[in-house]
């Protein structure tokens, strides 16, 4: 997923600086132009990729939610769960996901755009990018999971202060004992 992410937002910048110098008698891409890109992006292999990606953090959920309730859950419980999710993914109709995608490439690109992209990606340095993003797009996560969650921790004790203060201020102040009459 990460991989595809980051060849998107590759093809965003390489399209976007390429639309201020787009021909405009550059006709639009065809079906023919953004299956050849896709073939040499390699976009099966990246969603096969993508699920197995996706399948580790999935079964850690499982397993967490197990430990989490396991004296509420029978013995096969992971087991069960994570074969659910193992063929669902399996299952997925990731060809024809894939090819309900080429509407788009066709309304965001020209025939020349896509031309250039897949002559980029098959060249000896788009391949490169290609096998190396993975490892590249993993290392950056990896890095940048701290500051992203030390920052989110920062937001929400501020969060947390502000509706305290909030709940403070909307609290109607507590009524004395009224004295008793006779």
């Amino acid at each position: 997923m990460k991989h595809f992410l980051m060849c998107a937002m590759v093809c965003f910048v390489l399209g976007a600086t390429g639309q201020a110098m787009q021909n405009p008698a550059d006709p639009p891409a065809t079906r023919e132009d953004v299956v050849k890109y896709l073939d040499a992006i390699h976009s099966h292999e990246m969603m096969q990729q993508m699920v197995a990606a996706m399948a580790g953090p999935m079964h850690k959920m499982v397993h967490d939610e197990y430990l989490k309730n396991q004296d509420r859950l029978p013995a096969d419980f992971e087991t069960r769960m994570n074969k659910m999710m193992d063929d669902m993914l399996q299952g997925m109709p990731w060809d024809e996901i894939l090819q309900a995608t080429v509407p788009a490439y066709q309304k965001h690109f020209t025939k020349g755009d896509l031309e250039a992209l897949t002559t980029f990606y098959s060249s000896p340095t788009g391949q490169k990018i290609l096998r190396e993003l993975p490892a590249v797009t993993a290392e950056s996560m990896e890095t940048m999971m701290p500051i992203v969650r030390k920052h989110i921790e920062g937001v929400t004790q501020r969060m947390q202060e502000e509706m305290a203060e909030m709940e403070k201020k909307s609290t109607p102040p507590a009524k004395t004992p009224s004295t008793v009459r006779n």
